[in-house]
């Protein structure tokens, strides 16, 4: 799909309602490879290479929160979907509730279910930190230069996103290093922290728009990216969401314990009832 001259690169899957796809930070569609062929009976799947991501171009674009969520909308008005569930991971889950606040209001779009799986949030204080010292000259220095001259390091810094190096799916350091052949996905995610601060506090304000939403939310309790402990404080602002906690499990739980991950999906996106607990 064209945006303004770049093209943005996305998957499409299945027959049914509309479900979209977004990915974290440094992910792509790639991290839907064992969602996809398993919900493909049940909704129609788009997952997108959010542009800077993955195999999409790289343009110089503006990557805060606001603006990544406007372009999912863009790119579900333009697949000419008006109802449509969403989900999102990790940094991703950020955007979804950010484009779920706007779909609040609007007349056009229209959201039936949200899941969000381990989502960037205002209460994980491990994010915090760190976003804020990556987007300092220092650490942007740093990151470059350990990207472009330890690549050997990929595969060390991907497995801790893992409860075990057990647990990693044979191809998973390789698919997540491809897009790295394409210039300018350093560029991309150095842009994303350097908006990361204000766009939790945007969050924070945005939260209270949600609640009307029926949602789910996903977590690992060994996540070592946005700390399982934050699910509760998130949780107050969706007072009827159904949460599902994987014992044991890091950050991606859509590939470390696929099954049961597509299991608690095909659950929720099929189910009527809401406020049920699940824990796996």
């Amino acid at each position: 799909m064209d945006f303004d001259g770049a093209r943005m690169r996305y998957l499409k899957a299945g027959t049914g309602p509309a479900l979209i796809l977004l990915h974290g930070l440094l992910g792509y569609s790639f991290s839907w490879r064992y969602t996809m062929p398993a919900l493909a009976p049940l909704r129609t799947i788009y997952a997108p290479d959010m542009l800077g991501a993955g195999f999409s171009d790289r343009p110089t674009i503006d990557h805060s929160m606001r603006a990544t969520a406007q372009r999912v909308l863009n790119f579900i008005e333009r697949l000419e979907i008006s109802s449509f569930d969403l989900l999102g991971t990790s940094r991703g889950g950020a955007v979804a509730m950010c484009a779920a606040a706007q779909c609040v209001s609007s007349p056009k779009l229209k959201i039936e279910k949200l899941i969000l799986v381990a989502p960037v949030n205002p209460y994980s204080a491990h994010g915090r930190w760190m976003a804020p010292f990556f987007a300092s000259p220092m650490g942007a220095a740093g990151f470059r230069w350990a990207v472009a001259t330890l690549p050997s390091l990929f595969p060390f810094f991907h497995g801790r996103l893992y409860a075990s190096r057990e647990k990693i799916p044979p191809g998973s350091p390789e698919g997540y290093r491809a897009p790295l052949a394409k210039p300018g996905l350093v560029d991309h995610a150095l842009s994303i922290v350097q908006t990361w601060g204000a766009d939790l506090q945007e969050l924070e304000r945005l939260l209270p728009k949600l609640s009307s939403i029926q949602t789910l939310l996903v977590w690992g309790t060994r996540d070592p990216a946005v700390y399982f402990s934050s699910m509760e404080p998130l949780a107050r602002y969706f007072p009827h969401a159904e949460r599902v906690v994987f014992q044991e499990v890091g950050h991606l739980p859509y590939e470390e314990c696929p099954d049961e991950f597509n299991r608690a999906l095909i659950s929720f996106l099929t189910r009527e009832q809401r406020g049920i607990r699940n824990q796996v």
